[in-house]
């Protein structure tokens, strides 16, 4: 009797994403990633190294994935095993070759930031990063296979909600690169109208600035992204602060949290008779710690 041939195979069936058991440095966070979306756990691990040198969301993003994923099945049988027991399907070149782009479109950024006077600042880094990952999208959509759009969808949505936050944060414009940079100004001339810092740790040192002979107070604006800044004034001269941060923690001249005020001098030649100060600075500072201190 004849049979009607049977129907073809469906699509093998999504692994639910948990964290792993057996790929594993830190929780298994990457290599849960890795089994559910197909891209290898090294490339989710640069990744999140990367997000992490760029201010810290890294951290924050793999703390957040620990949490909310759930542990995998326990694993039995020796790696081998359970490696042979996997199913050998094909994988897109499609994410790796995304995360590689990705990679090498923000370290180009970040040279162009460093060596001229073009600076994206942290929207534009992300917001670079992101528009890669939307590239590798539309191509996994012509290639097939829903492993090689899963991860994308992912890295995706985690720079979709890092750019949402970098977006409240009080930039006001910052753009002053990428890497850490000390200012150290010898003269009142030299003292500049604005600082401005990018990504990494900035310094502004002032001591070697003679506040004895003004005409009238130096007024400065230092405005940076993420990282720590670091003020340090001259032990004589009065100083009117005004402090604006968005994430960490704000020590002015050892006296706490406060969004600033007049500080008079405290050295032997403090000038602090006439009640007028010496330097009037602005500080605005998106993620990362704030210290005024003196030299």
């Amino acid at each position: 009797m004849w049979q009607p041939p049977p129907p073809p195979p469906g699509p093998p069936a999504r692994p639910q994403l948990r964290r792993s058991r057996t790929d594993k440095i830190l929780g298994g966070v990457s290599g849960g990633l890795a089994e559910y979306s197909g891209i290898d756990a090294l490339l989710w691990r640069v990744g999140f190294v990367a997000l992490t040198l760029a201010g810290g969301t890294g951290v924050i993003v793999y703390l957040l994935l620990w949490l909310l994923m759930p542990a995998g099945p326990p694993a039995y049988g020796t790696p081998a095993e359970q490696r042979a027991k996997a199913p050998a399907g094909p994988r897109s070149p499609v994410p790796g070759l995304t995360i590689a782009a990705l990679l090498i479109v923000v370290g180009i950024l970040a040279l162009i930031g460093r060596f001229s006077s073009w600076d994206l600042g942290p929207r534009g880094f992300i917001g670079a990063a992101l528009l890669v990952v939307g590239l590798g999208l539309v191509a996994a959509a012509f290639t097939g296979g829903r492993t090689a759009r899963g991860g994308l969808i992912t890295l995706g949505v985690v720079l979709s909600v890092v750019l949402a936050t970098v977006s409240t944060l009080p930039w006001n414009g910052v753009r002053g690169g990428v890497g850490d940079r000390t200012f150290r100004p010898a003269t009142e001339a030299q003292v500049r109208d604005v600082y401005r810092g990018g990504l990494g740790d900035m310094t502004v040192d002032l001591t070697r600035v003679d506040v004895s002979r003004l005409a009238g107070p130096i007024t400065t604006r230092v405005d940076h992204g993420v990282g720590d800044l670091k003020i340090v004034l001259p032990r004589d001269a009065d100083v009117q602060l005004g402090v604006e941060s968005g994430l960490g923690s704000v020590d002015l001249l050892g006296q706490g949290p406060l969004n600033g005020g007049f500080f008079p001098g405290n050295g032997p030649g403090s000038w602090v008779d006439d009640g007028n100060p010496e330097f009037d600075i602005i500080v605005t500072n998106g993620a990362g710690d704030v210290e005024v201190s003196r030299g």
